[in-house]
């Protein structure tokens, strides 16, 4: 049995028939296998490789196949694209990685099927990574690095317009996007120290945030300060997020009364209820779904943190807050290095969906603000269209003043031209998380 090719081919499967999240099927199915050590970092760099790259492996399984992979059965193409993802982008061997992709289709489905996934793959290893993509890829420069860095071209477009005078940067950070991120963690604030939490992990301290800490691997949810509750799974640049809101110049005086508008599934409101909680302030969070809401009141347990499930844009809460998150629903274009099948499964209709949203909360939450109040605006996108045209129709509408947010993110370079900052994975090892401030006048 070769159970991590098992658990990988398992995974692509879930996420085809039923839209499955990767990041979420994967842990079950590995404790289902038992799989630790050297067997589950193979099984999770197959399924989150093959996941990152299918915009690639498609292409090259229907040349080799001389027919669209939406004619290929289901379970076929699982196996074909791990045996290709192996072929061009591991050190797996070509005769170990054909053979244990026919081994897995016999098995299942007979000798015939498995015949037709040995052909594909023996031509698939005719040609190296680069040759393939010499050969598939298009010829415009920026369908090019799409191609050769697995996102769809719309995707690079995006990356490539928000990085503006920059964006001779584009390979580097679709080259950052493709690969398999460090793991974060961030120490909560008044239980443990980063320093004290990258000894007990083997871990690093974080570079920008005070209460990050780097995990180059394993299963962070084995660790007990995780398990404990001292300290969490977090991006760095959501740490950020959340730390900007606490350091962001209020006219008058700050009376504690915080709101995290987006609460679910509860990082950032964790971390601002820490905070809040040593200076004896507190911090309403709301979140519309039940079992976000849930979530969040797991995460901020023994904080002084109010869930509310209710709708941001029509909360019900009394207007006067001196600090408002709103970390908005979004794109998640900055973080397709941790969910490896978004890339494929957004669509530019969703950025004109999520526009309204976001506007509507953004608007809700200046309307809750104190005069002298100020909202932080987040999201986890770098689109232009979540990012600074919400804000620039934000700031006209209301005549908000908006704040050097870059200010707020100290000692952390390259944020971009102001007054916004946006984070990027190339330049600081983050998701590409952009920020805002805007305070209400007096």
């Amino acid at each position: 049995m070769d159970a991590p090719r098992e658990v990988a081919r398992d995974v692509l499967r879930a996420v085809r028939e039923r839209d499955a999240y990767a990041n979420l099927v994967l842990p079950s199915l590995l404790r289902e296998q038992r799989l630790a050590g050297r067997d589950a970092a193979f099984a999770t760099e197959l399924a989150y490789g093959a996941s990152r790259s299918l915009g690639l492996l498609d292409a090259v399984i229907a040349d080799c196949a001389g027919r669209p992979v939406e004619e290929i059965d289901g379970p076929l193409l699982d196996v074909l694209r791990l045996g290709v993802y192996q072929l061009l982008r591991t050190r797996v061997g070509a005769h170990a990685a054909v053979d244990t992709s026919v081994d897995l289709v016999r098995s299942e489905s007979g000798t015939g099927k498995a015949g037709f996934v040995n052909a594909v793959l023996r031509r698939a290893a005719e040609r190296t990574t680069e040759e393939w993509v010499d050969k598939l890829a298009p010829r415009d420069p920026l369908g090019h690095l799409a191609f050769e860095y697995a996102h769809p071209v719309w995707i690079a477009q995006a990356f490539a317009d928000a990085l503006g005078a920059r964006a001779g940067e584009l390979r580097d950070l679709l080259a950052a996007d493709d690969e398999r991120p460090v793991v974060h963690l961030v120490a909560r604030p008044g239980e443990i120290t980063a320093e004290e939490l990258a000894l007990v992990t083997g871990g690093e301290e974080g570079r920008w945030s005070p209460y990050a800490v780097y995990l180059e691997g394993g299963d962070p949810g084995k660790l007990e300060p995780v398990r404990d509750g001292m300290a969490a799974v977090q991006d760095e640049g959501s740490q950020l997020v959340a730390l900007a809101l606490t350091r962001a110049p209020l006219l008058g005086p700050d009376t504690g009364r915080w709101l995290d508008l987006c609460a679910g599934p509860g990082g950032k409101t964790a971390l601002l209820g820490a905070l809040a909680g040593i200076d004896g302030y507190h911090v309403d969070a709301v979140e519309p779904a039940e079992h976000r809401a849930e979530l969040v009141r797991k995460a901020t347990r023994d904080m002084p943190v109010t869930v509310h499930v209710t709708d941001g844009r029509d909360s019900g809460l009394t207007p006067g807050y001196d600090r408002i998150l709103v970390d908005a629903p979004c794109t998640g274009l900055g973080a397709l290095r941790r969910r490896p099948e978004a890339r494929w499964r957004r669509t530019p209709a969703d950025v004109r969906d999520l526009t309204v949203l976001q506007r509507e909360l953004l608007t809700a939450a200046y309307d809750l603000l104190r005069p002298g109040g100020v909202v932080v605006y987040s999201t986890c996108s770098p689109h232009l269209s979540e990012t600074v045209a919400v804000v620039s129709d934000t700031v006209r509408r209301t005549a908000a003043e908006q704040l050097d947010t870059r200010t707020l993110i100290p000692d952390v370079p390259d944020l971009g031209d102001g007054p916004a900052a946006q984070l990027w994975p190339h330049r600081h090892g983050t998701d590409a998380m952009f920020v805002a401030a805007l305070r209400k006048p007096e």
